[in-house]
């Protein structure tokens, strides 16, 4: 049977996001999985209402994660120091269903490191934000509630999908 992995991320905003959709699909195939990509689904036509368009959008990539046997989650800062507000519902959601989720990320480091790094904007004195507020200091590179119930790479979708290749398909009989 071929595995199905769910591709979370924010990559549904890029401009290009359904010819990366195809990318990551296709290198889903390489490595012998069938890749679910949320905007597989297009909203119909008849559906005009932006809120209705979300609620459909909400249903279908939870149909999608249904489906899925995994789920590969871009786990990079977008919009910020944070991972996407939708993926890591996403991650939490197959978490709840005892999905595997692999999570790939740009950089080493703790979270503390990978924000001072990428936007130290954000940081104030060590071990705090810009606002004062701790920063989480458990040495994993994302909050704890994605990088526990994740295995995460450090690389990208391809990095991921090999460590998953490896992790997930049967061993051969002897």
């Amino acid at each position: 049977m071929t595995l199905r992995i769910y591709l979370a991320g924010p990559a549904v905003f890029r401009p290009d996001a359904i010819e990366h959709g195809e990318r990551l699909k296709a290198l889903c195939a390489e490595f012998g999985f069938i890749g679910l990509y949320p905007l597989d689904k297009q909203v119909p036509n008849e559906i005009e209402l932006p809120r209705e368009q979300a609620a459909w959008i909400y249903r279908a990539n939870l149909e999608l994660l249904g489906q899925a046997d995994a789920v590969l989650a871009d786990l990079n800062f977008f919009r910020g120091g944070e991972p996407d507000s939708g993926t890591s519902f996403e991650v939490g959601y197959a978490t709840a269903q005892g999905k595997p989720i692999y999570g790939y990320l740009d950089g080493e480091g703790s979270y503390a490191e990978r924000l001072q790094r990428q936007h130290p904007q954000l940081c104030g004195v060590s071990g705090l934000d810009c606002d004062g507020l701790q920063l989480e200091a458990f040495d994993l590179p994302v909050n704890l509630m994605l990088a526990v119930p994740a295995t995460l790479i450090c690389g990208g979708p391809r990095e991921a999908l090999q460590c998953m290749a490896k992790a997930l398909r049967p061993a051969p009989h002897a």
